[in-house]
């Protein structure tokens, strides 16, 4: 019996998708093979990301194992970290050997994108756990010195924080370190007064929330400015240092911080495939995600963009990548079957958008919304789309303990301390 092979390199929301759509597809069939390829044995729900920053919920209870996902389900786990495909003998390269397919996914992700930007360095990305829980402490430490700083001049650049991209993550991010902030520190760091914090978000278009319904995209940016947060549209981070951003034009800005939350570009691995890419590095595809002359090699999510598909339609988030992921499968199906290929269509579903604890922006099937409904939504959908009830009641209680406790803002490890802390330390005095 010949055994047809498929493999899904990446576990993310597209990766996982596929490959619990082939197992639903070939559950019954020994003659097909499926093997998930991914570097991190767990699922990491990314949109819960900024909540690990400002302490609302632990960083395990995002994260689910692949093999309590998988449970009595066929498909084998492979973790290793893909370095390479070779396409013409059908194998995927990876740390652990070479593993041979007859039909490929691939859905890896996406990295940073810092555009080339002088001291990037300097920046805290926000893509992984690790980025969030290194981000968290960093955080955290930071505001300890602020506590101590006597130099009041100093004191309020540690306490500039400053979100580079207007985005979904980006608005989310800053809405939670504003609720941290405010209903957190300065009521417990005695040194920390209300009026030298300084929340600052840089947008290099004229709109936050671009490609967000601009009647929501207003209410949410009106939203911000209201809670304490400066938003700097049509501005460009030229250069970022220890201590400060310099924006386009040279205005400098003291800062404590630089998140960024600017963009992705596909995983670097995408650009030893053929084909044409497009400026973020992500694989020209044909309507059914096809590569142009590999018909059995499919790519989803951050690493494909759809030949003519508009620009609304090539955000990277993970309904369009889940949704690549059900055709790519389906596709694949058809394939083992001898079948044709159907077109990728992809529905929008929606937006939902943070702005912190009781407020949030919704346009859900056309009927648009802000407020404490629009947050409550928001809050059952995140956690109807936990995988597992284990997760659900984790990030619920998270959820509630934020409420009623103060948040947990014990350092879990040791940062490295910025240049900018350090510096006249000496005359500190505790509080």
């Amino acid at each position: 019996m010949t055994t047809t092979r498929i493999v899904v390199v990446g576990g993310g929301f597209g990766g996982l998708e596929a490959v619990l759509e082939l197992e639903r597809r070939f559950r019954d069939d020994p003659a097909v093979e499926i093997t998930l390829v991914s570097e991190n044995n767990y699922f990491l729900f990314t949109p819960l990301l900024p909540q690990i920053v400002s302490s609302t919920i632990e960083p395990r209870h995002i994260v689910q194992s692949l093999r309590d996902i998988r449970r009595e389900r066929r498909f084998r786990i492979l973790r290793a970290r893909a370095t390479g495909f070779d396409l013409a003998r059908r194998q995927v390269a990876t740390s652990v050997g070479a593993l041979p397919f007859d039909y490929l996914i691939i859905a890896l992700g996406s990295v940073p994108n810092f555009f080339g930007l002088e001291g990037a360095e300097h920046c805290f990305p926000l893509y992984s756990l690790e980025h969030a829980v290194v981000l968290r402490d960093h955080l955290l430490d930071l505001l300890e010195h602020a506590d101590h700083e006597p130099d009041p001049e100093r004191k309020r650049a540690l306490l500039t924080l400053t979100v580079v991209g207007g985005g979904y993550t980006g608005v989310e991010v800053a809405a939670e370190l504003r609720d941290l902030l405010f209903r957190h520190v300065v009521r417990r760091y005695r040194g920390i007064p209300a009026d030298d914090v300084r929340l600052l978000l840089i947008e290099a278009t004229a709109e936050i929330l671009v490609g967000v319904d601009p009647k929501l995209a207003a209410r949410a940016r009106r939203k911000l400015e209201r809670k304490g947060i400066e938003l700097r549209t049509e501005a460009r981070v030229a250069r970022a240092g220890p201590g400060e951003v310099e924006l386009k034009g040279g205005e400098k800005v003291p800062t404590g911080l630089v998140i960024w939350t600017a963009g992705v570009r596909a995983n670097p691995l995408l650009e030893s495939l053929p084909g044409p890419k497009n400026p973020a590095g992500r694989v020209l595809v044909t309507p059914q995600l096809h590569l142009p002359d590999h018909p059995r090699v499919f790519a989803i999510g951050d690493n494909a963009v759809v030949k003519g598909a508009p620009p609304e339609h090539t955000v990277p988030v993970a309904p369009l990548a889940m949704q690549q992921a059900r055709v790519a499968a389906e596709n694949v199906a058809r394939g083992v079957a001898r079948q044709a290929y159907v077109n990728f269509e992809y529905r929008p579903q929606g937006m939902l958008v943070s702005l912190g604890m009781n407020d949030a922006v919704v346009n859900l099937m056309g009927v648009k919304f802000s407020g404490y409904p629009a947050w409550l939504l928001w809050n059952a959908v995140h956690l109807l789309k936990l995988v597992g009830l284990k997760k659900q009641l984790q990030v619920a209680l998270d959820w509630s303990l934020a409420t009623l406790f103060p948040r947990d803002t014990s350092i879990l490890r040791r940062p490295a301390r910025c240049r900018l802390c350090e510096s006249g330390a000496s005359a500190a005095t505790p509080r």
